[in-house]
């Protein structure tokens, strides 16, 4: 397994954000984190970036133990909810930005940034900024800076969330594509189980801080495991969804 959590624990305040969090996930896979608000899955991905350090238990990258790496030597990209793109930056230099922190070439960052800007179909529109942008472009602006410094793994926070219904489903086929070309691990948290069913390869269901169940998309709509999961599936909208897949 390329990512693993074993025995993970966290609280805040009292309060089990993770309780007993074990998983692993392939090398080259996109999973997905999915469960409802309060469920725990947006904890588990902070603390796989290291913006959040587990109680107990051990967080494997690679087969590294990486607990007490700072995120920043993680070697993970991290695309928001929010886009986060500074305002005043052009297209290109927010995809230059952690190559420019990296201290890279100014040669390197050039072929990298307008390698990244074909890749997203963006490479007329380099020199224009956030607000020029739809939000749709802004995401793949995202996507291309969590790109840029060559990251072992890709963590993706309800990145979809602040798009609207008809530009999100066509976002959903082009990150699908996109990671498949880039063949890089990512782990996205979605409470959307229609999002979870089209583009993830494994499902991670999360309820109350637990892993409720872990598995291929069919055998999530086919083989629930748990009382919890046969409740919260919609099984007739996944296999709507599984039909055209």
């Amino acid at each position: 397994m390329y990512v693993e959590m074993k025995n993970i624990y966290k609280t805040f305040d009292g309060f089990h954000a993770s309780e007993d969090v074990n998983f692993g996930i392939k090398k080259g896979t996109l999973a997905a984190l999915l469960g409802p608000s309060g469920s725990g899955k947006t904890t588990i991905l902070r603390m796989i970036a290291g913006l959040d350090m587990p109680d107990t238990g051990d967080i494997l990258i690679d087969g590294i133990r990486v607990n007490k790496i700072p995120g920043s030597k993680r070697g993970i990209g991290f695309v928001f909810q929010n886009y986060a793109l500074f305002r005043y930056m052009t297209v290109a230099d927010n995809i230059a930005f952690g190559l420019q922190v990296q201290k890279k070439g100014k040669v390197e960052i050039k072929r990298r940034v307008e390698e990244l800007l074909e890749l997203i179909s963006m490479s007329d529109l380099g020199k224009r900024y956030p607000h020029q942008l739809s939000g749709g472009q802004r995401q793949r602006v995202a996507f291309a800076r969590a790109l840029a410094p060559n990251p072992q793994l890709l963590l993706l926070d309800e990145p979809f969330a602040a798009i609207d219904a008809k530009v999100r489903r066509e976002l959903r086929t082009w990150l699908r594509e996109m990671i498949g070309k880039v063949g890089i691990t990512s782990i996205f948290v979605t409470h959307d189980q229609e999002e979870a069913m089209e583009v993830a390869d494994t499902i991670i269901i999360t309820n109350h801080g637990k892993v409720e169940q872990i598995g291929t998309p069919e055998e999530i709509c086919f083989q629930a495991q748990t009382e919890f999961v046969e409740d919260f599936i919609d099984s007739r909208r996944f296999q709507a969804v599984m039909s055209i897949k």
